[in-house]
């Protein structure tokens, strides 16, 4: 095996390991918000406070590590990109907060896997992705959002079906009864508009990155400056309406805030620098295809967590939306994105319109 096919199999490697790693500690940092938020934590505070300490962790490490890719010259157009940027991932956070809310982490996990549809729609219409009809690739993409979609829907419809006679002991009966009181109301299906309006701005988001990153390839940096001034938009906003900057706590100490901002920081910091980094070799539609294992993850720590049931439709949605990842997964590496043979390489063996980033 020569060097460059075992470095192809390392990064390949370290994508893989490192996007479903991503995925669990989204997990459980959802449940753990989800705690926060139901003591009364205000979601505009997580947002600008998580985004301010994102910013200042990674930006010693985008100095020393990326500084030599930086532009020499910032235009108009690069820059309208990062506030748009930062404007997409704050209004995602705070609707996915606001989602959280009102459903249950579990809910909050199975939506984003509807991104992978819309960003496949999105990047095709712009030309990043190449829907060829006699293309064996792109029916397997086709084929296996559907397949992802069927999963993530079936899951959120079917969450609340007993999978088992245990269910029925008294115990069961009252956690059961209790969630679902909590999340069957109207509180969730405003909360999963706010979870479908979030799913709906990230994909658009991803695709933008992929386009930033083209001209910006530095994806610590990209997040430094799109979460400083993500924080910066999402103060004033809370200043128009409420005319203060709050907690939503007042009985929260500096301690506990400081504890509460760093680890949110750290956590949307390294995740969101890791996936910008993957988004740049492998494109947004793979990235956003790992987003079930969250799910998984989600459902399995909220049953220990919080007494959420593990149900049939958990399991069913599951089992199908892994079974349509491994389909788009199986596709993306064979359409170029992934490892090629050398022929496959010579004779183009892929469909897609241009890459999304060279």
């Amino acid at each position: 095996m020569s060097d460059s096919s075992r470095g192809e199999l390392v990064e390949e490697f370290i994508i893989s390991t490192g996007l479903i790693s991503v995925q669990i500690v989204y997990a459980i940092y959802a449940v753990f918000l989800s705690h926060l938020l139901t003591i009364g934590l205000h979601p505009l505070f997580l947002v600008i406070y998580g985004s301010l300490v994102t910013s200042l962790i990674l930006a010693p490490f985008a100095f020393l590590f990326e500084k030599s890719k930086w532009p020499q010259k910032l235009n108009a157009l690069l820059l309208l990109q990062f506030v748009m940027l930062a404007l997409g991932g704050v209004t995602f956070q705070g609707l996915m907060l606001l989602g959280i809310k009102n459903t249950s982490p579990a809910i909050a996990s199975a939506m984003p896997n509807l991104a992978p549809g819309l960003i496949f729609i999105i990047a095709w219409c712009f030309k990043l992705e190449k829907v060829d009809p006699k293309c064996i690739y792109s029916k397997a993409k086709i084929m296996g959002t559907l397949v992802c979609l069927a999963g993530a829907v079936s899951m959120n419809l079917l969450q609340y079906s007993p999978l088992s006679p245990s269910m029925t002991t008294p115990d069961s009966v009252f956690l059961y009864n209790n969630f679902s009181n909590q999340v069957m109301g109207t509180g969730r299906i405003f909360g999963s508009l706010y979870l479908l309006a979030a799913i709906f701005i990230v994909s658009c988001t991803m695709v933008l990155q992929a386009r930033t990153m083209g001209d910006f390839p530095a994806p610590m940096s990209l997040c430094v400056a799109t979460s400083f001034i993500g924080s910066i938009l999402t103060v004033a906003l809370q200043l128009i309406q409420e005319g203060k900057l709050s907690s939503g706590l007042p009985s929260l100490t500096i301690n506990t805030l400081l504890s509460y901002t760093i680890l949110a920081g750290i956590v949307n910091g390294l995740s969101i620098a890791f996936q910008a980094w993957c988004v740049k070799k492998r494109g947004p539609v793979l990235v956003s295809m790992f987003s079930p294992v969250g799910t998984v993850c989600s459902v399995i720590v909220s049953g220990l967590t919080l007494g959420e049931p593990i149900t049939i439709g958990s399991v069913a949605g599951m089992f199908i939306m892994f079974t349509g990842l491994y389909v788009v997964l199986w596709a993306k590496k064979r359409e170029g994105y992934n490892l090629l043979d050398e022929d496959d390489r010579v004779l183009g063996i892929h469909d897609t319109e241009k890459p999304l980033l060279s």
